[in-house]
């Protein structure tokens, strides 16, 4: 018996002295992306490269294709520590970070390059408030301007009367945004949007050409408006106490391989939605055209509505003023370059 007491001691105070840093911590992270998408590649050699350069010591497991439900259930698994994390569009977390949502207001940005300028100077701002709700984010990466996408051609706003419109599960700016058209709204998880078109449940779809392509409802769709409509991103978030148990020297290698990668991606999405763009126009899709007088009412209609959602404190008023003067400043330089 002293002997097996001896032994226990041994082995307990020998476990003790195992440095914290050499305990593997595996980090389970969810994304509705496919598991052919050139993000979910991008996210794999990522993960790869952390494990290598951290000796094996931090391990992402990725679950794609929607396989662990909803954008909510996911978050909800984050919450219980079923999962660790998940690679979100922003209104996943709109209960928790409604501010999240900024850059995705219909219509607040004409062109990537106005985007990217409002961005230098406001995304460590929602940064710091996905931090302050307990999440470690790595930046955001540009997926292309939302575009509408549907069954029967769509020219302008009264094209919309009436028809059913998918947004979002849980996204009330999409929602107030659609209603301020004149179209029904049809709240669905991600993952039901496939079968939201092929039922008819819903006649449009608003998502980016690479998004269109990536998740394949570019096969039950046959129009595609050229209209900027939602400036769309993505990004991926940890849960902080679950980050905390990394070591130290190994958290920043992950942040500094997350960042980078997120860096790519933003960089890719140019040309990836313009390629994406050219796939679905070759497989038959019809490309539709806004007139530039429809145009110029249909973006009144969303700035009013835009103020609405302000009004109303889903948004806040001093980060949307921040970005409305910030748009402001770069049309008025850039058609000042081009007057001179």
């Amino acid at each position: 018996m002293r002997k097996l007491i001896l032994a226990l001691a041994t082995l307990a105070i020998a476990s003790a002295a195992i440095p914290a840093s050499a305990k593997t911590v595996t980090l389970k992270i969810a994304t509705a992306a496919p598991e052919t998408s050139s993000w979910v590649a991008g996210m794999r050699e990522s993960a790869a490269e952390i494990k290598e350069r951290t000796e094996g010591r931090v391990v992402i497991k990725y679950y794609t294709g929607g396989v662990q439900g909803s954008d909510d259930q996911v978050r909800k698994k984050i919450k219980v520590g079923i999962l660790d994390g998940g690679a979100f569009t922003p209104s996943a977390l709109n209960e928790e970070y409604p501010d999240i949502n900024l850059y995705s207001l219909p219509l607040v940005f004409r062109s990537t390059e106005e985007a990217d300028f409002v961005r230098n100077l406001m995304d460590q701002k929602l940064l710091d408030g996905l931090a302050d709700k307990g999440y470690v984010s790595f930046g955001f990466a540009h997926t292309g301007f939302a575009m509408v996408m549907s069954n029967a051609p769509v020219k302008g706003a009264d094209d919309l009367k009436g028809k059913k419109v998918w947004v979002p599960e849980g996204d009330k700016v999409s929602y107030d945004s659609m209603k301020a058209l004149g179209v029904s709204p049809q709240p669905l998880p991600l993952t039901d949007v496939m079968i939201g078109l092929q039922t008819k449940l819903i006649d449009i779809a608003p998502v980016s050409p690479l998004g269109a392509l990536f998740l394949q409802w570019y096969t039950r769709i046959k129009y595609v408006t050229d209209m900027p409509l939602v400036y769309t991103f993505g990004f991926t978030v940890i849960d902080e106490k679950k980050f905390k148990k990394i070591d130290p020297a190994d958290q920043a290698i992950v942040r500094d391989v997350m960042t980078k990668v997120y860096d790519e991606f933003n960089k890719a999405a140019i040309d990836d939605n313009a390629g994406a763009l050219d796939a679905i126009l070759n497989k038959g899709v019809e490309l539709v055209a806004v007139s530039g007088e429809e145009m110029s009412r249909i973006r009144a209609t969303m700035s009013e509505s835009n103020r609405g959602l302000v009004n109303e404190g889903v948004v806040s008023e001093e980060l949307y003023d921040e970005l409305l003067t910030h748009v402001r400043a770069y049309r008025d330089d850039h058609v000042a370059i081009a007057t001179d």
